[in-house]
């Protein structure tokens, strides 16, 4: 089978690799489409790796012996190697698991460890029902391009009487904003690059400003009516994006932090917390016993044609790259087979 690497030079390269196996409770999924999250940043950044991607849906050609699922099933691989049988795991917040397993110690090899490939492997626990009429190109939206936003606003309890910011619109971003108007919660989003600027405002954002120009979070206080949003949602990864949520955020409102980030933001607890009242959370995925409702997002939004941008085959990944680098697209989906 083939599977994409990052030789370490800024290129990607494909090389042969040997068919993962189905041992135990995991199982071999054929990849029909693998949706890029922020891959190109390893790539450019030098990254030398036999494994890319955290996102896949497909089909299951092999089941071990003690797997939930069959040789057949339509499924959406959650992005983690959890395992699936501690407590947090049972809670449902399974990105949270201390106790992933080794992939190279089960399969032997790197083989289908990623999911830029054309087959890999993974506990049947992650892998979970596409509904039989959904395209999987849909169902695979389930993975970072709804799914750490729709945790967010669960965690926050965003509703159709509240108002909604969200800072960096890359495809998670783009995301918040599906998210946001299937609540039916006014949005409002922050973002500098034009072409996903313009994409928030197709999907219906009422005000779309560059974080980068004036006092946006002046400009926020000033369009709700001197009080700010009632809650926000980082997804720009960066302190900017950050700082300015908390800035923008009403009193007793509520700040969700789901894009990653290394640097360090310094709030001052009296003056953001203390008197605002703020409640502050991270999110990094959704609770997996809500996939049902991702499902119906998924369904039901006629938003999704704007948040999957562009679909390339899987030998096209550097011209996919180069066009997320400019900032020019929302959820890339890539085929592997194509």
């Amino acid at each position: 089978m083939k599977q994409a690497i990052f030789p370490g030079d800024r290129s990607v390269a494909f090389t042969e690799m040997k068919m993962p196996r189905a041992v135990d409770d995991w199982a071999v999924i054929k990849v029909i489409v693998a949706p890029l999250c922020t891959e190109y940043k390893g790539c450019y950044d030098g990254q030398q790796t036999d494994r890319i991607g955290h996102e896949a849906a497909g089909e299951v050609v092999e089941a071990g012996s003690r797997a939930t699922v069959s040789p057949g099933d339509r499924v959406v691989m959650m992005p983690s190697l959890a395992c699936g049988k501690c407590g947090i795991c049972e809670s449902g917040f399974y990105m949270h698991c201390e106790n992933w397993h080794d992939y190279d110690t089960v399969q032997g090899s790197a083989a289908g460890g990623g999911t830029v490939t054309q087959y890999l492997a993974r506990p049947s626990f992650l892998l979970l029902p596409a509904p039989d009429d959904m395209p999987l190109e849909r169902a695979a939206l389930a993975g970072c391009a709804l799914g750490p936003t729709f945790g967010a606003m669960q965690k926050l309890n965003v509703t159709a009487f509240d108002t909604v910011l969200i800072t960096g619109l890359g495809p998670v971003g783009l995301g918040g904003v599906v998210n946001g108007r299937f609540r039916g919660a006014r949005v409002i989003a922050a973002e500098p690059a034009p072409w996903r600027a313009e994409r928030a405002r197709a999907m219906g954002a009422a005000l779309v400003l560059d974080p980068t120009e004036g006092d946006p979070a002046a400009a926020i206080r000033e369009f709700t009516g001197g009080h700010g949003v009632d809650y926000a949602i980082d997804c720009s990864g960066n302190v900017h994006g950050q700082r300015l949520c908390i800035d923008a955020t009403r009193r007793l409102g509520g700040v969700a932090f789901v894009g990653e980030c290394q640097d360090t933001l310094e709030i001052t607890v009296s003056r953001d917390m203390l008197r605002k009242g703020l409640t502050l959370v991270g999110n990094w995925h959704f609770n997996r016993h809500e996939y049902a409702r991702i499902l119906r997002v998924i369904e039901r939004s006629d938003l999704l044609d704007l948040l999957i941008s562009h679909t390339f085959p899987m030998s096209e990944i550097e011209r996919a790259f180069e066009i997320q680098q400019a900032a020019e697209s929302a959820k890339i989906l890539l085929r592997p087979w194509d």
